[in-house]
C-alpha cells in the first residue's frame, strides 16, 4: 500500500506514515523554525483551528503540538489571545581558536566576566598528580570558575595548579585577572598545551551553575598547559554550553609524512589537530 502523502505547506509537511506522532511532527516543524529565527519573540503562531486545517489533523492533535512548544519554553499560550513566540535567540556564540589558544584566552578574558565559585588547597589525587607530574598527595590549588558573556553563563572551568604557583595569588585576584596573566606574573613562561575535546551531559550541579537542564549536552575540554621548560603547570577541565561557545580548528595535511604510526586508543590526546 502506498503511504499517504505528506501534509502541510512546502517541505515542512507531516505524514501519517511516519513513526513519529503527528503532533510531534508539527512541534518539530515549529521548534526548528523558532530556533532558526523564522518566528521572532512576540510573533503570533497559527491557532489550533488554523493548524488543524493547515496540516489536515484534528484540533486535539494541533492543541498537543502547541502544548509541547509551550512546555519547551518556546511559546506562550494566552487564553482568548492565541499563542505567541516566547523564545529569544541568544547572541552569536563566542568563538575560540584551537591553533591560537593563547590569543583566544586573552580575548576571552577581555570580553567576559568571571566568578570564582570554589577556591581551596589540598592533596593531589592520582589523576591530578599524573597530569602535573607531581607525587600523589602533593599540595595543589583547586579552583572552579564560572565565565559569563553579556550576563549569561557559558562555561565552568575547574583548574588545578601546583601549590607553588597557586600561592602567588589569592581568590580575589583570580576573579579579576586572567589566570594566564597571573602565571606569567609568577615568572612562569607559557609554552605549549595539549588538550582533548569530547562531549558530555550536564549533571545537577553543572546544570545549576550554567542555567541549563540536567542532561543537556556540553562541550568538554581537558587541557594540560606546559611551561617553556616543559614542566606541566596547569590542569584544566572546562565545560562549555555549545549554544554559547564555538571552538574553531584548522586541519591540514603534511605531505612529508610517509609512515604514520597508529593512534593509541587509550591516549586521550592521541587525536591531534597539529599538522
Amino acid at each position: 500500500m502506498k503511504p499517504p502523502p505528506a501534509r502541510g505547506h512546502g517541505e515542512a509537511g507531516v505524514s501519517a506514515a511516519s513513526r513519529s506522532p503527528l503532533y510531534h511532527q508539527i512541534y518539530l516543524i515549529y521548534r526548528d523554525e523558532i530556533l532558526a529565527g523564522s518566528h521572532k519573540a512576540g510573533d503570533r503562531l497559527p491557532s489550533e483551528h488554523e493548524l488543524a486545517r493547515l496540516y489536515g489533523v484534528s484540533r486535539i492533535t494541533a492543541k498537543r503540538a502547541l502544548s509541547e512548544l509551550a512546555d519547551a519554553g518556546l511559546v506562550r499560550r494566552h487564553r482568548g489571545r492565541g499563542t505567541t513566540v516566547a523564545y529569544e535567540r541568544p547572541d552569536p556564540p563566542l568563538r575560540a581558536s584551537a591553533a591560537n589558544w593563547l590569543r583566544s584566552l586573552a580575548a576571552m578574558g577581555r570580553d567576559t566576566t568571571v566568578e570564582v565559585l570554589e577556591f581551596s588547597y589540598g592533596a593531589a589525587n592520582g589523576e591530578e598528580a599524573d597530569a602535573l607530574a607531581l607525587q600523589e598527595g602533593a599540595e595543589v590549588q583547586r579552583s572552579l570558575r564560572r565565565r559569563s558573556h553579556a550576563g549569561e553563563p557559558f562555561s565552568l572551568l575547574a583548574t588545578v595548579l601546583p601549590a607553588a604557583i597557586g600561592r602567588t595569588f589569592d581568590e580575589a585576584t583570580l576573579e579579576t585577572t586572567p589566570l594566564i596573566a597571573l602565571m606569567r606574573a609568577a615568572g612562569v613562561g607559557i609554552g605549549e598545551a595539549r588538550q582533548a575535546i569530547s562531549a558530555t551531559l550536564a549533571n545537577q550541579a553543572t546544570a545549576a551553575h550554567l542555567g541549563i537542564d540536567v542532561g543537556a549536552p556540553l562541550l568538554k575540554v581537558q587541557r594540560v598547559v606546559h611551561a617553556t621548560s616543559g614542566a606541566p603547570v596547569e590542569y584544566l577541565t572546562a565545560l562549555y554550553r555549545p549554544d554559547r561557545y564555538q571552538l574553531d580548528m584548522v586541519l591540514t595535511t603534511d605531505e612529508r609524512l610517509t609512515d604514520v604510526a597508529p593512534l593509541d586508543p587509550t591516549d586521550p590526546f592521541a587525536a591531534s589537530t597539529e599538522s
